[in-house]
């Protein structure tokens, strides 16, 4: 019987591409070539195509940064090699013929074909967790893993997210959304409408990103303007949240993965715990001494209650296949004085053997390799029952 052929894709145009890099490595290492048979497909920062030993270079590569981008662990993600070894070069995506399941043709001078059936994404943040990736491989008609190109997009959109929430009744911090346009020709109103809704202190986010990259915590009007230029500089959509805990202290971190399609389940709650403020991009994945605890501390109750607010997210965002969702719990010494509010949800987490999401689901009883096989099969199930619809009469 005839190996499926799964296709790596990682790297991309946005400022996650790095990460990418490591969940691919890490998913290279762990898949099971005894079942599989893998290709890797890289875009690098300038929205190149590369594939065999092009993209496998991308992965090998020593870092340029000054920092080792660690995600907990240097060693973690050493780079693997590519079974099948070629020179191909993928400059455009161009259609596939209805009865294929190829992504695009090689320009190579042998015009190789490049065949998968199942694509696994490990494109973070914009141009690859935000449904545009998604809507090329629908077009394709190839399966992939994860949420769709509806789920992919609402998960990334943190103002349509909270939307969704608020449509699913779920507890969310006081928020509102300002357009860059709108803090670009008044400030000052704009800084009125802020402190009229909001209270000190606040948290500034770009509404497409992720990574926390471009997020910023505002103690007071002073940090108001230069974190709404950052979030602005990534995003035309700036959205301003009241921190939870506010001046009684930190908010705790939980999070939850979720993993299925029609039936999703929730993994047990863990906690970060980081080394800063907040869980930004540096105590992600520069500094050392955030520390993920798994299982979180807390009453069975709440942590029932997180489970189940997980999966109504999941459902409210119309996600598939994967997705972690994060919460921030009140600070408190007991149940009743520690109420808990959804944050946001990723449809494409980290996804080294380290990252929480695997981690998450390890503690579950579902090892990284075994979470992967679940992950394609729910991506060939999902294909399956699409195929199912019809298209015209």
């Amino acid at each position: 019987m005839k190996k499926p052929r799964i296709g790596i894709l990682f790297g991309g145009r946005s400022g996650e591409h790095e990460v990418s890099l490591l969940s691919a490595a890490s998913v290279l290492q762990a898949i099971d070539r005894s079942r599989y048979d893998v290709q890797l497909i890289g875009i690098t920062k300038e929205g190149h195509w590369l594939t065999s030993s092009d993209a496998e270079r991308m992965l090998s590569a020593p870092q340029s940064t000054e920092k080792h981008l660690r995600a907990g662990d240097p060693e973690a993600t050493a780079s693997a090699s590519v079974l099948v070894h070629g020179s191909g070069t993928l400059l455009r995506p161009e259609p596939a013929p209805v009865a294929a399941s190829s992504l695009a043709r090689l320009r190579s001078s042998a015009e190789q074909s490049l065949a998968v059936d199942v694509i696994f994404p490990v494109l973070h943040g914009t141009f690859g967790e935000d449904g545009t990736v998604q809507g090329l491989l629908e077009l394709a008609d190839i399966a992939y893993v994860g949420s769709g190109v509806l789920g992919s997009a609402a998960g990334m959109d943190k103002d349509v997210m909270k939307r969704l929430f608020a449509t699913a009744k779920l507890p969310m911090t006081k928020s509102i959304t300002l357009l860059r346009a709108e803090w670009a020709k008044n400030p000052r109103r704009a800084t009125q409408q802020i402190e009229a809704a909001l209270r000190y202190p606040l948290f500034i986010k770009p509404a497409n990103l992720g990574s926390s990259v471009g997020i910023s915590k505002v103690h007071d009007r002073k940090e108001l303007s230069p974190a709404m230029e950052m979030a602005a500089h990534y995003d035309r959509k700036i959205v301003i949240e009241q921190s939870v805990g506010g001046k009684r202290g930190k908010a705790r971190e939980l999070e939850v993965a979720v993993l299925g399609n029609d039936a999703p389940e929730a993994s047990v709650v863990g906690e970060i715990i980081p080394c800063k403020e907040f869980y930004d991009y540096d105590a992600k994945y520069l500094s050392e001494g955030s520390q993920p605890v798994i299982p979180a501390n807390i009453t069975k109750a709440e942590a029932k209650r997180v489970q189940q607010m997980a999966i109504a997210a999941f459902r409210a965002c119309e996600c598939s296949g994967m997705a972690r969702v994060d919460f921030l719990m009140e600070p408190g010494k007991t149940e009743r004085t520690r109420k808990i509010y959804i944050n946001e949800i990723n449809t494409l987490p980290g996804f080294t053997a380290i990252s929480m999401y695997p981690k998450l689901w390890e503690a579950s009883g579902l090892p990284y390799a075994k979470l992967i096989d679940r992950l394609i099969a729910l991506a060939q199930e999902r294909h399956a029952e699409k195929r199912s619809n019809a298209y015209s009469k």
